[in-house]
């Protein structure tokens, strides 16, 4: 349980965040009317770099934006070449330290994946509240996290107490699409710290690893158009995508008990492998009624944080290779692999007995009023970028919600001053 210490900055989070929470929830709908979707190669970050950037004027808090395009002409072998950084602006504030403690460096992602208005119930920008929660893109994933970290900063400023060590705070570009570009720019930058936490949203839980991931479109064509409504024999990978999908079939029983060890082996699908899309012909009316010449599935394979990524990839297309030997069809039309980002992404573990994950474990547990539960995340994110190539211990500890990436997305309104909390009282506890 907490020390009387970590309840005691738990007790001095809470009065310095006090007068800022009409404030927060403002930044989250600030932010999330503010459209900052990401396709890749592009992005539209800036303009919501710009709202956190007045925020923290608003609060005396000087901050930098920089541009991302370094990455681009960078040696480091986790850039993606595909992607287009110029004027996508990563934003970074600190508070300095006396000197003689920890840093802690707080980290989110500003872009949101792009949404289909005609689902949601309203505008996906503009936010609404409704029982407690509030609805739109970017509210879970992860907006109000990004302003739970902003607050937390200016709350400690406003309230002048002053730290031993640095505490840094950083809004990146380029994290959804597996792109870490905004999260390399930082760490290429000479950005660093002792520490970092990532405020996705997490339930309010410690998730103390994440995995990583490869998505991958398995693509055929066949057959020719033209010999439709013609007495030419017709061919169409739509039925032979059927004996594709029952090869994924394998492969998600192959890998559905795979931990034997570490964070994951509790978890009853420690590595999913997912069916993402189906795609051979669409049903709109503005297609015409033929056959598909091409048919793609495209699957979602991740992975645990201790396993050799490059050698599971190389057995699942071995295994490909195999099928497609087998089935007189693929033999004819081989499929193509095509992944959507490469490199893969790693996942990432830090020890339960490490000094970060014991430090914020009773930060949380002392904010909350209850014990806090340390697991681990259903979903791969920049965090292996932080901790397995650049060092930094990294934990995620952020609000609750739902429907990331679906329409509806929301945010649990009262959570977000919760994670407010939790991070200031880390902040104390870990560089005061």
């Amino acid at each position: 349980m907490p020390r009387t210490s970590t309840n005691k900055n738990a007790q001095l989070a809470r009065r310095l965040l006090r007068p800022l929470q009409a404030g927060l929830i403002q930044l989250v709908i600030d932010l999330v009317r503010t459209n900052t979707v990401a396709v890749p190669p592009h992005g539209n970050e800036t303009p919501g770099q710009l709202v956190l950037q007045r925020f923290l004027r608003g609060y005396g808090l000087h901050s930098e934006l920089y541009d991302t395009e370094f990455v681009a002409t960078s040696d480091s072998a986790w850039k993606h070449p595909d992607r287009h950084y110029r004027g996508r602006k990563n934003l970074v504030a600190r508070l300095p330290g006396l000197g003689g403690g920890r840093s802690l460096l707080l980290s989110g992602h500003m872009d949101t994946v792009p949404t289909n208005p005609e689902a949601w119930t309203s505008s996906p920008w503009s936010p609404e509240t409704r029982e407690g929660r509030l609805y739109g893109l970017g509210t879970f994933d992860m907006k109000a996290g990004l302003a739970a970290q902003v607050v937390a900063l200016c709350g400690l400023h406003a309230g002048k107490a002053r730290l031993r060590g640095d505490l840094i705070f950083e809004s990146v570009v380029d994290e959804e699409w597996g792109g870490g570009g905004g999260t390399l720019a930082g760490r290429l930058r000479g950005d660093t710290a002792d520490a970092c936490i990532i405020s996705e949203g997490t339930q309010l839980n410690v998730f103390r690893a994440t995995r990583g991931g490869l998505i991958v479109d398995l693509t055929v064509t066949a057959g020719d158009a033209s010999a439709y409504f013609s007495s030419s024999p017709v061919v169409s990978p739509a039925v032979p995508l059927g004996r594709l999908l029952r090869w994924v079939d394998g492969w998600i029983k192959r890998r559905s008990h795979k931990a034997k060890r570490g964070a994951y082996q509790s978890v009853s699908d420690p590595t999913p492998v997912q069916v993402l899309a189906v795609e051979a012909n669409r049903l709109d009316t503005d297609v015409p009624l033929s056959v598909p010449v091409r048919g793609a599935v495209r699957v979602y394979f991740q992975f645990l944080p201790h396993e050799d990524v490059d050698a599971v990839i190389g057995k699942i297309r071995e295994s490909l290779r195999q099928f497609q030997k087998t089935d007189p069809f693929f033999c004819e039309h081989p499929i193509a692999w095509r992944p959507i980002v490469s490199p893969p992404l790693l996942g990432h573990e830090l020890p339960r007995d490490h000094p970060w994950t014991e430090c914020l474990f009773n930060s949380a547990s002392a904010a909350l009023g209850k014990p806090a539960c340390v697991t681990v995340a259903p979903y791969p994110c920049d965090a292996f970028l932080m901790q397995r190539i650049h060092g930094i211990p990294t934990l995620l500890f952020g609000p609750c919600g739902g429907g990331a990436h679906n329409p509806d997305e929301y945010v649990e309104s009262r959570s977000v001053l919760q994670t407010a909390e939790v991070l200031m009282t880390a902040a104390l506890e870990w560089s005061g």
